[in-house]
């Protein structure tokens, strides 16, 4: 298990990263998708010379109820299909919650149903309000993302109202 800045990765680890990416989700991740993933914190697990898993935490600005929060947002959470149920994905959380709980305010993430479980297992919370982001448009709801953002606390303990994201091209959460 290896922790990389986004600088520090080299051309070969940063395809790799996105190539276990892609065979773990297919066409449902998009290029913006792995932008997102970019310009934070990557926890890599490999085999050999050869990336296997892939997390990064990425910061964001989270609204809480109108308190402005800095977010260890979690973004491309992957496992190569050849090494899924080997462990790789709680290691790798117990590297990217480690980076949260030391550095933000609070952690957020968007899981599909198939994660969802996992996280919960974990102790992110399902958000219990309603979900936004911040446009250039003013604030625009967003409840598509109802029911699959998830927050781990850390400074906060306030989960009500309102959790609204910074705006950024393609999926919002």
């Amino acid at each position: 298990m290896r922790t990389v800045h986004t600088a520090d990765l080299t051309a070969g680890e940063r395809a790799q990263a996105r190539a276990v990416v892609d065979a773990a989700f297919g066409d449902r991740f998009a290029a913006t998708d792995w932008a997102h993933a970019l310009g934070g914190l990557h926890v890599l697990a490999e085999t050999g010379s050869r990336i296997v898993a892939h997390a990064s935490v990425v910061q964001r600005a989270l609204l809480v109820d109108g308190v402005a929060m800095r977010a260890g947002y979690v973004e491309a959470v992957a496992v190569h299909p050849d090494h899924q149920r080997l462990g790789y994905a709680t290691a790798l959380m117990d590297e990217v919650e480690r980076i949260i709980r030391a550095a933000y305010d609070i952690g957020a993430l968007s899981a599909s149903s198939a994660a969802a479980g996992l996280y919960a297992r974990r102790g992110w919370l399902p958000w219990p309000g309603k979900t936004a982001a911040l446009t250039p448009d003013g604030l625009r709801k967003t409840p598509g993302d109802d029911g699959s953002t998830y927050v781990l606390p850390v400074v906060t303990t306030r989960l009500e109202g309102v959790l609204a994201c910074d705006f950024r091209p393609g999926d919002l959460w």
